[in-house]
């Protein structure tokens, strides 16, 4: 079987380095906003799905509440893992599988980790697994990117240099997913990975849901909370909730 392209880039250091820059000021003023928006109470169960290093469970944790948080990159996991705690946990898990049944009160899937399969029994996996985790009336908080606003300000070229690694991105629109090639040069070694993200839009995503038993709450265009629109939200929010 091939191998699914995020297994060894999501682990390698490479990764880390590349995105090490990336403004998470806007990442804690959204969990701010929503969890104010939901009125969480202290001592809230929640469950961080594809928590990387851990960065947001620590603030979700640091704001009161009980969190687990998982991702499928071990090197991510045992990194985050230096700041577990009695009410901090984290475990290296696949999104597909069953983690949890009747566990949590909301789970957390933040900043567009999610269209990374080929086939739609696996995304739908990944919305039967949050079913299941979580408590009867519990909520799902699932933060993607908006596909139309990322067709209309599409950027094909850029180059990146961080730690003195030039990094040469490329990326193209095919069969409705984004793939960004990411080639560089360190140590005198030659490097290329992948990234592919499809381009789903809202219809999707209230296909999976309620496939899946999930009712629609709410629905944002942006980490502020402001009414989602087609054309100009940066991302699609939604809030929803297992009945």
């Amino acid at each position: 079987m091939e191998k699914e392209w995020f297994t060894d880039w999501f682990d390698t250091p490479y990764y880390h380095t590349l995105y090490k820059h990336r403004d998470y000021s806007e990442a804690s003023e959204f969990i701010d906003n929503i969890t104010h928006f939901l009125q969480l109470k202290p001592n809230t169960s929640c469950w961080d799905l594809c928590c990387g290093k851990g960065r947001h469970s620590i603030y979700l944790n640091k704001k009161g509440y009980k969190v687990v948080g998982t991702d499928l990159s071990e090197q991510s996991i045992i990194e985050a893992n230096k700041s577990a705690n009695a009410t901090l946990d984290f475990y290296t898990q696949d999104m597909r599988t069953l983690f949890r049944t009747n566990y949590f009160d909301v789970v957390f899937n933040l900043f567009t980790s999610f269209g990374y399969f080929d086939k739609r029994q696996d995304d739908v996996h990944v919305f039967s697994s949050v079913y299941k985790s979580l408590k009867p009336n519990g909520l799902f908080v699932f933060d993607f990117l908006n596909a139309q606003y990322v067709r209309n300000n599409f950027i094909s070229k850029m180059e990146q240099n961080i730690d003195g690694i030039t990094f040469q991105i490329t990326k193209t629109i095919e069969n409705n997913t984004v793939i960004k090639n990411i080639d560089f040069t360190d140590n005198n070694k030659a490097y290329h990975f992948e990234e592919r993200v499809k381009l789903f839009d809202k219809s999707y995503f209230d296909g999976l849901a309620q496939e899946c038993g999930f009712t629609l709450l709410h629905t944002f265009g942006n980490y502020q909370l402001e009414p989602f629109d087609l054309q100009t939200s940066p991302r699609l929010i939604l809030v929803l909730q297992k009945q």
